[in-house]
This record gives structure tokens, sequence and C-alpha cells, in this order.
């Protein structure tokens, strides 16, 4: 199934800014981050979408999914 993957700020170094990749029926978004080598440590404060709507490490995406990944953002 093709997903369309986007990755923010930091998360691009070394990677990309936009994807499409396929990937088997039943990927998580943690199987993702994994494939992309984002520890989950590493997103534990970040922000994790699908399709505009937050999403959890063990959402199942589905074909043509768009997933947004935002790291850890500090601020004041």
């Amino acid at each position: 199934m093709k997903i369309t993957v986007k990755l923010f700020a930091f998360l691009r170094q070394g990677r990309f800014k936009i994807r499409d990749s396929d990937y088997p029926d039943g990927t998580t978004v943690g199987q993702v981050l994994d494939s992309l080598s984002i520890s989950r440590e590493e997103m534990e404060i970040g922000i994790i979408f699908i399709n505009g709507k937050h999403a959890e490490f063990d959402t199942v995406l589905i074909a043509d999914d768009t997933l947004a990944v935002f790291p850890p953002v500090a601020g004041g």
C-alpha cells in the first residue's frame, strides 16, 4: 500500500521532506518510524498526524494515508 510520509524540522536531516513509499498492509506508525531510524524515545513528545488527525505509534495505516511527523519542540 502507498503511504505519503512528511517529515518536519530536524527529522528531515539525512532523510527527506516528503516521500511516497510502499508498505505492507497492516503497517503501523511505529513500524514506519522504525524503517526511517526514528526512535520512539526521539518521538516521545513529538507529534504524529495521519490525514491531519492525531495518531499513536500503534495506529495502523491504510492505503493512501498521509503520515506527518513533527519532532519535539520547545519554546516560550
